[in-house]
Formats: structure tokens, sequence, C-alpha cells
């Protein structure tokens, strides 16, 4: 075919396609054989048809004749790539754009760059990013977001600064997407400044990601004073500050501003309610968590609300309704398996949580870093020591997953407990890291109980070096020295706390009555019902002792929680809150209480024959794990 007729033929072309077909020689022969309007005509409706095999023939039919075809075309194509991961077939596309000397739009580069990012390819996007000859808010924000993801906070930091030098300016994605990488106080100052200044302080989603990078770094103060600058309402800010409050542990906080959003006029959407769960948890409020659970019911089988769920009713000691809520789920993830392992193993039926990981392992789940470590949890309260070594070996062997310090620190706690010292040194050596607090802890305590004192004063020195204003550690040290009539250590321990201006944390308990949380603490008798709470815990003192209750002054002189006077071990915390209950709360409803200090082995004997003899159920959460106690029996087993 001559000139002539290429010419004709370009000329009969609707003027879209002609200005989109380039020509070479060889394309001018292959000319007759593939006409193009139908070329393209035939490309285009593939792409947007989503049928990516055919479109990728035309497209090579296209690449052949040297001809291209529109951006949003492409933009199509690249989608349909996206969504079958197909990697292989997105290169091909990415080649024949920037073929044959097209000059592919900026909107298709971004188009490009995003589809890399997707597909997790950072460099092929970076340098798609660094050829281009023009650039816009979208590129710029595109590659931003794209490090703040994969956590390469420098260089979404960097790029920053680049495009204000470059002259773009930033736009509230930016903004929301670059305040994710803010290492520093002082970057998030000097982000928050170039929001004010550029006016989109007021935008729902930069403010709403304010808020969550403030609460990331603890500052709640300055989260609600951006929350408070809010001129409008909407739930998306809601639920970022009801969040900030909850994650900070703040449940009282995001309580109160739940109840703010709802006199407000805003419904509870599916973040508000898992907040809110969050704050329940933290609070073992389960009479609160409960009405929750009536507005999760209309999301039915969501995944995230039922595992918030499952985590509130297992932290607040009501396993009947977690094992409801677990057996209900339609679809399970390993958060889902993980949360009943944990709460099992917590709240003291460690058989029922090496049973539940043989069944999550049949429905073909994978555990991962946090299954194992509710495992050896249940393993170690249980003084499971074959089957904890089974497990702990086969993270690495069977699992691929390498074991951590919590890992390592439940092995210990495992091996101590049951009073293999000699094992659990030699664990502590054979680890690839240096040990810290979270090692040694558990290795001083098992020392505690099976008065080993050359091993306590090490383990307890390593602990203080690395921490040395843990309380915990002197008192626990000071009360190994005294039960061995080392006196003389025991006054240099107190010596050192009062040098170092260490202070020992008071025991305090909480319970939960008509949705009101009553505290107590020794020597605080600022309840305004502490008189009556005081005859009624006589008076049950009194008739426990009738069944052979003798107080076991000996938990003073350990001072396991900080309360030292001759007359504490009668009013401990958790005696307080016990009797409280018993004068508040119904016969049939079980006594929930929470305390910040590990229970005592006096507190224990009390609280197994209260139940007995008031024919009772007492749940006592404490730090280390949950107490269920009915009949003169504790889900622990006397093993905690």
């Amino acid at each position: 075919m001559g000139m002539k007729a290429i010419s004709k033929l370009k000329s009969m072309m609707p003027p879209s396609l002609s200005r989109h077909c380039s020509h070479t020689p060889t394309a001018s022969r292959n000319a007759a054989n593939h006409p193009p309007s139908s070329l393209l005509d035939d490309f285009t409706r593939f792409c947007y048809q989503r049928d990516l095999p055919r479109a990728i023939r035309a497209m090579d039919a296209m690449q052949r004749l040297g001809l291209h075809a529109d951006a949003v075309t492409y933009s199509e194509l690249i989608k349909c790539c996206l969504s079958r991961r197909a990697i292989a077939e997105a290169t091909l596309v990415r080649n024949h754009i920037f073929s044959g000397g097209y000059e592919p739009k900026t909107f298709l580069v971004n188009t490009l760059i995003n589809m890399y990012v997707k597909f997790d390819h950072l460099e092929e996007a970076q340098a798609l990013f660094d050829q281009m000859t023009e650039r816009n808010v979208v590129s710029w924000t595109t590659m931003i977001s794209a490090y703040c993801n994969v956590k390469l906070n420098d260089k979404a930091l960097k790029l920053m600064v680049l495009m204000i030098r470059d002259g773009v300016r930033p736009n509230m994605f930016t903004y929301s997407s670059v305040l994710r990488a803010c290492d520093s106080l002082f970057n998030l100052g000097q982000l928050h400044c170039g929001i004010f200044k550029a006016g989109l302080d007021s935008d729902v989603f930069v403010r709403s990601a304010l808020i969550d990078i403030y609460a990331k770094w603890g500052e709640l103060r300055c989260a609600l004073c951006v929350f408070g600058e809010m001129v409008t309402g909407d739930s998306v800010v809601w639920n970022s500050i009801i969040g900030a409050f909850a994650q900070n542990n703040d449940g009282d906080g995001a309580l109160n501003l739940f109840k703010r959003m709802k006199r407000a006029g805003f419904q509870a959407d599916q973040p508000t309610l898992t907040s809110v769960l969050r704050a329940c948890t933290g609070l073992a409020l389960l009479e609160l968590g409960t009405q929750v659970h009536v507005h999760v019911l209309k999301y039915d089988q969501d995944l995230i609300l039922n595992n918030a769920l499952l985590d509130m009713y297992c932290k607040c000691g009501s396993l009947e309704d977690a094992k409801s809520v677990f057996d209900r789920m339609v679809e399970k993830d390993v958060i889902s398996w993980s949360t009943m392992i944990a709460g099992l193993a917590q709240n003291g039926y460690s058989r029922e949580a090496l049973n539940l990981f043989e069944l999550m392992k049949v429905s073909g789940t994978k555990p991962n870093y946090i299954t194992i470590l509710g495992v050896l949890f249940a393993c170690s309260h249980a003084g499971l020591v074959e089957d904890g070594w089974y497990h702990f070996r086969s993270m690495k062997n069977v699992y691929k997953i390498d074991p951590g310090r919590e890992h390592f620190g439940c092995m210990i706690d495992l091996l101590g407990r049951a009073g293999k010292l000699d094992e659990a040194i030699k664990l502590i050596d054979e680890m690839e890291y240096e040990p810290d607090a979270i090692i040694w802890r558990p290795l001083l305590d098992a020392c505690r109980v099976h008065q080993n004192m050359d091993v306590a004063e090490y383990a307890a020195k390593q602990v203080l070096n690395l921490d040395p204003e843990d309380a915990g550690t002197y008192i626990l040290l000071s009360n190994i020295y005294a039960n061995s009539q080392r006196w003389e250590d025991v006054a240099e321990v107190r010596k050192n706390m009062r040098e170092r201006g260490v202070r020992k944390e008071p025991g305090c308990s909480w319970i939960e009555v008509n949705k009101q949380i009553h505290a107590f603490i020794l020597g605080d008798s600022s309840h305004p019902q502490i008189v009556e709470i005081n005859r009624q815990l006589n008076l049950l003192i009194h008739k426990l002792r009738e069944v052979g209750y003798i107080p076991d002054t000996s938990f003073v002189l350990r001072d396991l929680e900080g309360e030292q006077k001759d007359d504490s071990i009668r009013y401990h915390s958790e005696k307080l809150a016990i009797a409280f209950g018993l004068m508040s709360l119904s016969r049939g409803k079980t006594i929930r209480i929470r305390k910040n200090l590990r229970i005592c082995g006096d507190c224990h004997i009390f609280a197994k024959l209260t139940a007995k003899v008031e024919n009772r159920t007492i749940v006592i959460r404490d730090p280390i794990r949950y107490h269920h106690f009915q009949d003169g029996i504790c889900s622990c087993g006397d093993y905690w």
C-alpha cells in the first residue's frame, strides 16, 4: 500500500482515532489486514468488559501496527489487571503505553503508579514517578501514601517536603496520608500548622487523621482540642475521638464521649461499637457490654464486631457468653480462634484451650504469634510442662513462627512454676537476644515460691538494672529476704526504694453494680456505705471462721499488694468489694471484681470459702488471670 492509500485511510478515520494512531513502516504493510478503527473498537470493548485475555491479544495487534488507544481505555485495562492480580499482563500494558513515542497523559501515568503500588512493587512505582515530566497532587499523594502504608515514614516525609518545594499544594488526601508517617511530635506540630495554613483543618478526614495521630502519641488533650474545634458534627470524627480514648485505655472518657455522641443525634456504626466494646473490655463492664451487644445484632455477622464482642466477654470473665458468640460465628479468622483460646486459658480452662487449638488446626486456620502465646499461657497456668515444650518447639518447626520474648517468658514461667529452675536458666542462656524484664520477672517469682535465694537475688538485680523504678521487684526481693530472716538486706532494699523515690502501688478493686463502678482501696473510707460494708465484712469473716477460715498473715509479710499494716489482711480491697457485692447484688447474680494487683493467697482462700458458704459465684480478674470461685473451688486449681 502506498503513502497515498495510507493518507486516504487516515482521513476516513474518526478524529478521535486519528489523533491516537501512529504508524511505522511495518504498520503500513499490515494495515490492510487490520483496519485500525475496528481493532481499536474491539480493544476498547474488551477493556470495558474486563475481558483481559482478548484485550491483551488486541493490544498486541495494536503494538504491531503502532496504534494507541485513549488514556481512559487504558485505565480500564489497568483496573482489570489489578482485579485479577495479573502482574505479567500489567507489565505488558505498561511497555505498550510507553512504546512508539507515545506520551501518556499525567492521569494515565498516575494510574500506572497506583497499579504498581497496589502490587507492592514500590521500586517500579518510584521509577515511573521519577520519569514524569509533570507531576500533580495525585502523583505525589499516591507515592506518599504508598510509603506510609509500608511504614517507610522517612521517605514519606521527604516526599512531602519535595512536593511543597515543587510548588504542588497538598490536599486533604495528602495530609490524611502523611499524618500517619509522623515519627515525632515536632513533625506532627509542623504538619498541623501546614494544615491550618492550607485551610484544611475543617475537613472531616484530615481532622479525623489528626485525632488518630495525636492519640497514637498519647496526646489525648490535643486530640480533644482538635475534636472541640469541630463546627458541624460528623460521625467519622466522633468515631476517631471515641477510638482515641479507648485505645489509650481511658475507658471512662470513651464512654462519656459515646453518650455525648448519642445525645447529639448520631447513630452508632461499626467503628463506634468496636471502640465502645474496647472501652467496656478495659473497664470490665459486663452489663454495659451486654447492652452494646444488642446494638451489634443489627450488623449480624460482622467479623470485626464479633471479635470485639468475643474479646469483651472473655476479658469480663463471662465464658458462657463468649462461647455462645464464638459458636454462632459463621466466619472465624485467626483473631477469633486466638481470642477464644487465650480467653479460656486466662479464665483457668487450660485443657479446653488446648482442645480448641486442635480444632483450630483441623479447621485449616493457620496459628499466628498470638495464638501460640495463648497456648503457652494455657500450659504455664496448668503446669503442663511436656505440652508446653511441644508447642514451643512446634512454633519454629511446624508453623515457621520465630519465638518472641513473650513466648520465652511463658516457657520460663511454666518451668519456674514446676520447680525446674535449672531448665529455665538454661533456656534463658539459649536465647538469641538479651533477656529483658519480661524474661527475668517470672523467674524471680518462681524463686520466691521455691525459695531459691541465689537465683532470686540474681534475677531481681537483672530486673532492676533494666527497670530501676519497678516497685514490684523491690517488694518481692524484700519479702524473699524477710522470709529468710535477712533483715539487714530487707532494710537495704527499703532504703534503695526511698532514695529512688519508688512507691508501692496500693491495692485497688472495682465492682460494677447497676452500671456504676465502685472502687475500694485499703484505708480509703470515702465510699458512702463504708461503715455498712465493714460491718458486712466482719460478719462474713466471723461466719467463715466457723467453717475453719484462719487469716494467713504471712501474706502481709510478703507484701504482694503493698498493703502492709497488720490489720490490712482483713481489709484487702477485694474483700471489701466482695462484701459490697453480697450486699448489693441479688443471689443469682455473679459478683465480678477487677483488681490492679495480683490476688494474695489469703484473699484467694477467703473468696473460695465465701463462694461456698454464701452459695455465690465470684469472679476476680487480676493482671495475670481470672479466678472463678464456685462451691469452694477456683478455676485456677490453686495454681496461679
